[in-house]
């Protein structure tokens, strides 16, 4: 089989084993980023594309007569027509739960980090302003403890459950929002309810019609002036004038965020702006650890071999 893997860079920054991967087809081409126009080119004579990001769409479908397989290098399967793929028979199969652990562990240094104002006495430091101190520590900005706090999760599936084992380990107390528009659930607590009683709000929600602006400014007046927001899912989920507006006006006391409406920003972001203040803005890295990456390629070349014994693993289509 031919392959093509359409944006090798945005997996593989020369850290990863791909040696299997490629021994499981007869040739495999990488393309570090593949612009739009160029798609075509690149996949019309393949067996099968590897894509994270890059758009396959139904028209791309309609012109590759030897595509079989399309592998996604990641959960989210927006990028690819899946209709039209059925349609012509092809197989499309993602990758899952790779990056539960990095994930979890990035939520909880985020906030870990909001918890100890930790970037703002880094900048005191590198300001000169503990050298220049009478005494022998700063305590200018808050410090709290997670132990004892209360912790909301909204979207409990493999991410919402990690970040809950890890919250408990440091002595917090767990609470799962039912979302809006959600059948009620006697064990989570409905969403409008569950705002006034967190210290810590954590989404792991998907983002859809249902969950887009989630959290707005109706959401963040019903919160405590001294809550945070953890942001590890997607960016539409956050009203992101409305809460560069909670935190200036100290509506919440901080916020952390992995993910913004538009990736990359090219063309600007209002959370990009360093005058918000305790605002934590990380470039969409958190399921990004060596390990995490390896495992999407392991699942890829699982879900080739798969493929090939007539028992697809993974399809989503």
């Amino acid at each position: 089989m031919q392959a093509v893997y359409l944006d090798y860079a945005s997996l593989n920054q020369n850290d990863l084993d791909f040696k299997a991967l490629h021994a499981a087809f007869e040739q495999l081409q990488l393309y570090p980023t593949t612009h739009p126009q160029d798609v075509l080119a690149r996949v019309c004579d393949v067996d099968v594309i590897m894509t994270n990001k890059v758009v396959i769409d139904a028209a791309t479908i309609q012109q590759c007569p030897h595509l079989k397989l399309i592998l996604i290098s990641a959960t989210g399967t927006n990028n690819v027509d899946l209709t039209a793929a059925k349609a012509r028979g092809i197989v499309v199969c993602n990758c899952q739960a790779y990056g539960t652990s990095a994930v979890a562990q990035h939520t909880l240094m985020l906030m870990l980090n909001l918890a100890t104002s930790f970037v703002s006495y880094q900048k005191d430091i590198q300001a000169g302003k503990w050298q220049n101190a009478t005494q022998f520590c700063l305590l200018d900005a808050p410090i709290v403890e997670l132990a004892g706090k209360t912790l909301g999760i909204v979207g409990y599936g493999e991410l919402g459950r990690a970040v809950a084992k890890l919250a408990e380990a440091f002595g917090m107390k767990v609470l799962v929002g039912n979302l809006p528009n959600r059948p009620s659930d006697a064990s989570r607590v409905p969403f409008a309810e569950l705002l006034s009683q967190v210290d810590f709000l954590s989404l792991h929600c998907p983002l859809t019609e249902d969950t887009k602006h989630l959290m707005s400014t109706a959401e963040f007046e019903a919160m405590k002036p001294s809550a945070f927001l953890i942001n590890c899912a997607r960016g539409g989920i956050v009203d992101e004038v409305a809460l560069v507006n909670a935190l200036r006006s100290g509506q919440i006391a901080g916020a952390a965020t992995d993910v913004l409406t538009v990736e990359p920003p090219t063309a600007g972001n209002v959370l990009l702006d360093a005058s918000i203040p305790n605002l934590i803005v990380t470039p969409h890295n958190a399921w990004g650890s060596s390990d995490a990456r390896q495992r999407i390629v392991n699942q890829m070349l699982e879900n080739v071999d798969a493929f090939k014994a007539g028992q697809p693993i993974r399809q989503v289509n």
